[in-house]
């Protein structure tokens, strides 16, 4: 989902006639982490049915990605969005972390998904996902949120993975439009310049 609010601020920026070339201005703390835990995620989803240690490790893994991630956003909370973007990790680490490490799924919700997505879910072939019940602690953090046509991608999202979005789009919008915004204060403050000689 997050992935979604990415493309949906690159265009907005695009549109607004912003530009990447904040992107090689920017400074973050622990910067090879961020593509590392992403690396170690999908290399664990894919795997973690094939290679039977793998699969029984797997939340502790997940865990450990949520904190490294949570301290990688902290460490960077100067950037604008950051910090909404670590509320939003932290609330699907919440409800993960008291549910034994696995992100609830409203079966309601994931109706809208593949029928063989709840089937595996029931099956516990999802080490990152389990099945919402009546015991399921902070419930509502869930993944409750469906999604669906005219929606592009049909996905179930939590509140997480929304406030996720909103920071991620205005740390996007930030870092494409403020290269402009210098350019034209540099632009200025060159006119004024010229005014007085």
């Amino acid at each position: 989902m997050v992935y979604d609010g990415i493309l949906l601020a690159l265009v907005v920026g695009f549109i607004r006639k912003g530009n990447l070339r904040g992107l090689a201005q920017l400074k973050l703390k622990w910067g090879w982490v961020f593509p590392l835990l992403l690396i170690v995620q999908i290399i664990t989803f894919v795997y973690q049915n094939d290679i039977k240690l793998l699969g029984k490790a797997s939340e502790s893994i997940y865990m450990a990605v949520y904190i490294i991630g949570l301290l990688f956003l902290y460490l960077n909370r100067h950037h604008k969005g950051f910090m909404i973007i670590f509320i939003g990790v932290f609330l699907n680490f919440l409800v993960m972390v008291v549910n034994g490490g696995r992100m609830p799924v409203s079966e309601e919700a994931a109706a809208v998904l593949d029928p063989m997505y709840i089937q595996a879910l029931k099956d516990g072939l999802y080490a990152k996902h389990v099945l919402l019940t009546d015991s399921t602690i902070l419930g509502f953090l869930g993944d409750i949120i469906p999604l669906g046509p005219p929606y592009p991608r049909t996905q179930v999202i939590s509140i997480g993975d929304v406030v996720m979005n909103i920071g991620a789009f205005l740390f996007i919008q930030y870092l494409m439009l403020q290269p402009n915004k210098k350019n034209n204060e540099d632009t200025s403050l060159s006119l004024k310049g010229g005014e007085t000689r």
